[in-house]
């Protein structure tokens, strides 16, 4: 079993390289190994191109003449179970089955309604060897936005923002401080271009007049969701610079402006957030950093619809203003980010 760990590991580190590139799709590495020796791996690269599986038995055939006879002889390890329908790309299970690799070792099941063990079954029916749950825990939180889209139909929620070191989140007018340094501000772009989506109240909006980007990261910006029941915002704002799809959540109207959409809600007084998350579903957006003001991101946590947070505390004090928000839940790191502190904290357990 240490052997398969440590193949497996190799898969999840490969998985990882594909973080903003693959959603809708999960993360997934794959590695080939034959005589206790890896001869081919690979990764989802790209939504809509090839599987992990398929990178991991091509580099095999492009290095080795004999890959056949290789292939028949050898272990494929994958993070996350083969898929067995046809998608964007053919199922990963009849790729495996044409070569006649013999055995394959899976790290968790896929919890897609297409899937979910259909892989599997159909490798045993073939005739392979078939063994799961090697490292599940650390492919499923590998995995965590996919997980949280399929089984609980909603985006994987992050909640981010900075208060001063007594607790205050900007000043008592609303005006913008900032609150954190350089170092802080790059891990924000990078987080950023993580994540399907960056969401913000329209206070934040208003007065920050953000950008919502990657200016700071190489990468892809991410969606931009903004809360504006009355439509009261500036078209002047950055964030209808038509750069990137921006999804304006309001109680006036469905419309379509280049790459703005407005999303009319039915209800504005109760089950915001629920109404939000459900249309951010339904556009295959698995994954949302919420960033802001304080009372976008109070109303997540009273409806309890947030999966992870991280916080920055810089040094200045305040002494008066806005309150930063408060949550309870399982702090799993707290580390330096420059002059700030990052506290990670976790809701509660995701599988």
């Amino acid at each position: 079993m240490v052997k398969h760990e440590k193949y497996m590991q190799r898969c999840i580190e490969l998985a990882q390289l594909g973080a903003g590139q693959v959603s809708p799709n999960p993360m997934v590495g794959a590695v080939v190994v034959h005589d206790g020796r890896i001869i081919g791996e690979g990764y989802h690269q790209q939504y809509g191109q090839a599987h992990a599986e398929v990178n991991a038995i091509n580099q095999v055939i492009s290095k080795f003449d004999n890959a056949a006879e290789l292939l028949k002889q050898a272990a494929i390890y994958v993070s996350l179970e083969p898929c067995a329908h046809y998608g964007k790309t053919p199922p990963c299970a009849d790729l495996i089955i044409k070569h006649q690799i013999p055995l394959v070792v899976v790290g968790c099941r896929d919890p897609f309604e297409q899937v979910d063990g259909k892989g599997i079954e159909k490798l045993k029916a073939a005739g392979i060897e078939v063994i799961t749950g090697v490292l599940e825990e650390e492919c499923q939180w590998l995995n965590r936005r996919f997980f949280t889209r399929v089984q609980k139909h909603r985006p994987y929620i992050i909640l981010k923002w900075a208060q001063t070191n007594d607790g205050f989140f900007a000043p008592a007018d609303g005006s913008q401080l900032w609150i954190t340094g350089e170092q802080s501000r790059r891990l924000v772009h990078k987080w950023r271009s993580e994540e399907d989506a960056i969401l913000v109240g329209k206070n934040t909006a208003a007065i920050d007049n953000p950008q919502l980007n990657v200016r700071y990261w190489e990468g892809k910006s991410p969606r931009r969701v903004v809360i504006d029941r009355r439509l009261e915002l500036n078209k002047d704002l950055n964030i209808f610079d038509q750069s990137v799809e921006t999804l304006i959540f309001n109680e006036v109207k469905f419309d379509v402006d280049g790459k703005n959409r407005y999303i009319a809600l039915e209800d504005f007084d109760r089950y915001v957030p629920q109404y939000i998350l459900y249309q951010l579903y339904l556009q295959d957006i698995q994954s949302v950093i919420i960033e802001g003001g304080a009372r976008t991101l109070q109303a997540f946590i009273e409806a309890n619809l947030w999966d992870e947070a991280r916080v920055f505390t810089g040094k200045n004090v305040l002494e008066k203003g806005i309150k930063a928000p408060q949550i309870t839940g399982i702090i799993a790191e707290e580390i330096p980010s420059g002059d700030d502190r990052l506290q990670i904290v976790y809701n509660k357990p995701i599988i």
